[in-house]
């Protein structure tokens, strides 16, 4: 299946993960060979026991592409077309990110990987980033950092916050999950160089929608150049 634009194409792949999952994946390629940065960004989607699923990814995937990056969407393990089964603290999901990662080092002939991650996402896509030497940088669009969540995604946090290499945190200032003062309590003694983006009066969710998309894929593009 390919899905033409004026400037991007869009098609579906499977990418088998390093412990045996199918993943279903999209890759969205800009049709002009523009891509001067090489490089590839892998975008993981939000929480999929609460319904998330590379559909979410869609339109920054295709934001990215128009702007002569190639992105790649995929369904972690359960959500979607994709084998496995989800689990609840996202630690399985580490290695459909690891593997995907690879995936697009090998086809893509690149060793530059920019991690996108979405809630939840972003703590998975956290933990996967030191696993993956082609990785460098790592992009946060709402961190659950907050205690409640915490709970089932604090175990991720360690890895994202060692990690030396250069980071972009991304969230609402009306998140429901993280509130600004956790956020920065959390990147006080954060590894390496991060940056921080606050968008003011924007919730969680709303973060999630395509209201935003447009406004994630400047941001994205901006941290791709002090790479």
């Amino acid at each position: 299946m390919a899905e033409e634009s004026s400037t991007h194409s869009r098609s579906s792949c499977t990418i088998e993960s390093t412990d045996g999952v199918t993943i279903d994946a999209r890759v969205y390629r800009p049709i002009s060979d523009n891509n001067s940065t090489n490089v590839v960004a892998v975008l993981v989607h939000p929480y999929s026991v609460l319904g998330g699923c590379q559909g979410l990814m869609r339109g920054i995937a295709r934001g990215l592409s128009n702007r002569g990056i190639i992105a790649v969407t995929f369904d972690t393990r359960g959500a979607g077309k994709s084998t496995g089964r989800a689990s609840l603290t996202g630690s399985a999901e580490i290695n459909d990110a690891i593997s995907v990662c690879k995936w697009a080092v090998s086809n893509f002939k690149t060793n530059r990987i920019i991690l996108v991650g979405s809630s939840a996402g972003a703590a998975i896509a956290g933990s996967a980033v030191d696993q993956v030497e082609q990785v460098v940088g790592y992009v946060s669009l709402g961190y659950p950092f907050g205690f409640t969540a915490s709970i089932l995604f604090g175990r991720h946090q360690k890895a994202i916050l060692q990690s030396p290499k250069p980071k972009l945190f991304v969230m609402g200032t009306k998140d429901g999950f993280t509130s600004v003062k956790q956020l920065e309590n959390k990147l006080k003694d954060a590894a390496g160089h991060h940056i921080t983006h606050l968008i003011e009066g924007a919730s969680h969710f709303q973060m999630e929608g395509p209201a935003f998309d447009a406004a994630m894929v400047n941001l994205i593009l901006e941290f791709i150049t002090t790479l």
